[in-house]
């Protein structure tokens, strides 16, 4: 079939059954689509129904109806090119569940208000460069040895060590790019196995952080120019990366991608993304990319 609407649900809330993939298929087939018997990935978790005579919007708005209220997640794809050749990943609140600013203004006093800036910048009700300056700003005169302090606090989003691992078996160039600090994107890219990272750095000075960040800041576009540096690089066509992110600053990249994932994502990065995972944890970006259970390397 040309086209494949690819159901997840969480591992580790595995609810999916032949119930739920009959009730996808008939919605898609009451459209008038033809459509093929669940293929699955790996059971309770997530399958593949091949369909034909629907666009993938259409799709995935009718199966979301007949599986509304199920903690399940659904992304329409054309069939070809579904295993992409580049990765390109955001890392706070997707590959590492913290938002490192955040942890730093706890040392301040000021995580409360640093958080809350960080929540309007991520869902693009601030600008990201001014924001993540005024933040920054917050943390004026502690000893930059906190940097690598912090590093302690940092926990795998779910499904992360996996997804790496998995793409890397496989042959997929993997680039960390984040609008957070190249301490944290250096500890964590080398730990999971990217082959690169990018990120922002701090102004130091006798030790301590003066309360400014370098500039030119990383935020949205350069996130897409590295997108675009990256493909170039590998001589590949932007549509063979897959993209994951959260926040506002993702989505130029979510956008342009062969795949775009919103994860988790704000509430206006998720209404605007091609793809978004609300249930699942991170081995859906290889389940939407037609790996099976028994090819995921366990992380």
């Amino acid at each position: 079939m040309p086209q494949t609407l690819t159901l997840i649900a969480n591992p580790a809330n595995p609810v999916l059954d032949e119930g739920l993939a009959k009730a996808a298929r008939a919605a898609l087939a009451d459209l008038g689509a033809s459509t093929s018997p669940a293929d699955w990935l790996a059971k309770g978790i997530a399958c593949d129904i091949g369909f034909d005579g629907l666009n993938d919007d259409q799709a995935q708005a009718a199966a979301a109806k007949a599986l509304a209220g199920q903690p399940v997640d659904i992304v329409a794809q054309p069939t070809e090119g579904r295993r992409k050749s580049v990765l390109v990943a955001d890392m706070e609140s997707t590959i590492i569940q913290q938002e490192m600013l955040d942890e730093l203004g706890e040392l301040v006093g000021a995580r409360d208000r640093i958080a809350a800036i960080t929540a309007r910048a991520m869902n693009g009700e601030i600008d990201f460069k001014g924001a993540l300056r005024e933040r920054v700003a917050l943390l004026a005169g502690l000893p930059a040895t906190v940097l690598t302090d912090m590093i302690g606090r940092i926990t795998w989003m779910s499904g992360a060590p996996s997804l790496i691992a998995t793409l890397k078996k496989h042959g997929v160039y993997c680039a960390l790019v984040s609008g957070g600090f190249k301490t944290f994107t250096a500890n964590v890219a080398g730990r999971l196995g990217f082959d690169e990272d990018q990120a922002n750095d701090l102004e130091v000075a006798d030790g301590k952080l003066t309360g400014k960040p370098f500039e030119p800041i990383l935020d949205k576009d350069a996130k897409l120019q590295a997108l675009i540096r990256i493909t170039g690089a590998r001589r590949v066509p932007v549509a063979a990366s897959i993209t994951v992110g959260d926040g506002a600053n993702d989505l130029p990249m979510l956008q342009a991608a062969g795949i775009g994932v919103a994860f988790h994502a704000k509430p206006t990065v998720a209404a605007q993304a091609r793809a978004r995972i609300d249930h699942g944890d991170l081995s859906a970006l290889l389940y939407l990319q037609g790996y099976r259970a028994d090819e995921i390397v366990a992380g």
